[in-house]
């Protein structure tokens, strides 16, 4: 950034020109990373491998949630995590950790974690754009369920993990409610079939609340999802 123009180059000028389609004289929405303003600029020129752009205001607008979530999901078949990254992204999420879960169909090993978590990041990145985010999300490599609680109980301020047995929604409310601007939030959210009697025993022995989403079950792609709504109308709507 020189003044008010900015050059961007790399990936994001194929993701402009093809994905996003915009075309000189567009606006396009910048973050510098460090503050909450977003930047607001013009596309003066575009070039293959340049996108030239001049800054036309700054507005102060709280885009990212007052409380930092922390998706711990547990590892899903088939290509169903690209999409929980990116509606998690979406709604306001601040990282993704896949976890390897007792009943996850999906099973990676290192090369292939290494290759998918990148995947994941890539898809984060394009998705925190999309939602014009001030951060990009970070998606960690997959952790076993002991590593995710560990690392829960080490870095979040407050954790909880919705539970089909868990039959009493009011809980969740409360949590949601009582959540502090600044704080941190770690949800854990299992893979097909739920989580084991053992895993959720695990959970509540460091401190993680189980919680209920409803009446319904839920699948995996959706259950975070139903979550992050939910707090995103307590925090930013209600």
């Amino acid at each position: 950034m020189q003044g008010d123009t900015l050059t961007i180059t790399g990936s994001e000028v194929n993701h402009i020109r093809n994905v996003l389609r915009m075309k000189t004289g567009d606006e396009i929405s910048v973050s510098n990373g460090q503050d909450e303003r977003e930047y607001r600029y013009g596309i003066e020129r575009m070039e293959e491998d340049a996108v030239f752009l001049r800054l036309r205001f700054i507005k102060e607008d709280k885009v990212e949630l007052p409380v930092k979530v922390y998706l711990f999901q547990g590892l899903p078949k088939s290509d169903k995590m690209d999409l929980i990254v990116q509606k998690a992204v979406e709604l306001g999420v601040y990282a993704v950790i896949p976890v390897r879960t007792d009943r996850s169909v999906l099973k990676l090993d290192e090369g292939k974690a290494a290759k998918k978590t990148a995947r994941w990041q890539s898809i984060a990145e394009a998705a925190a754009m999309q939602s014009r985010r001030k951060v990009i999300p970070r998606v960690l490599e997959p952790m076993s369920m002991k590593e995710a609680v560990r690392f829960a109980a080490e870095n979040t301020d407050r954790r909880c993990i919705p539970y089909e047995l868990q039959e009493d929604p009011s809980g969740t409310g409360k949590l949601l409610e009582s959540l502090k601007e600044g704080e941190s939030l770690s949800v854990f959210i299992g893979p097909e079939g739920g989580f084991e009697p053992k895993e959720i025993a695990l959970a509540q022995e460091n401190g993680i609340e189980p919680i209920s989403l409803g009446r319904r079950i839920l699948r995996t792609e959706t259950a975070g999802m139903a979550f992050l709504a939910w707090l995103v109308y307590i925090l930013e709507i209600r």
